[in-house]
């Protein structure tokens, strides 16, 4: 399981590279993984400090940390 958020944590970080930045139900359509898992890779990003969340109303902005 740790194996595979890893790796969907780099599928996000490439997308959010090629976007800029994405709101977070674009970012579940984007890569098209499990929401569950999806949501596990964003902590492990946010956690590591590679990432920036914005709550917009009912939905978060996530962008890289430049």
């Amino acid at each position: 399981m740790i194996t595979e958020i890893g790796i969907v944590a780099g599928e996000i970080w490439h997308y959010l590279d090629q976007k800029g930045e994405a709101k977070l139900s674009n970012l579940f359509r984007g890569i098209g993984r499990d929401r569950d898992i999806t949501l596990m890779s964003l902590g492990w990003l946010a956690r590591e400090g590679h990432i920036i969340l914005l709550q917009e109303r009912d939905d978060y902005n996530v962008q890289l940390r430049k």
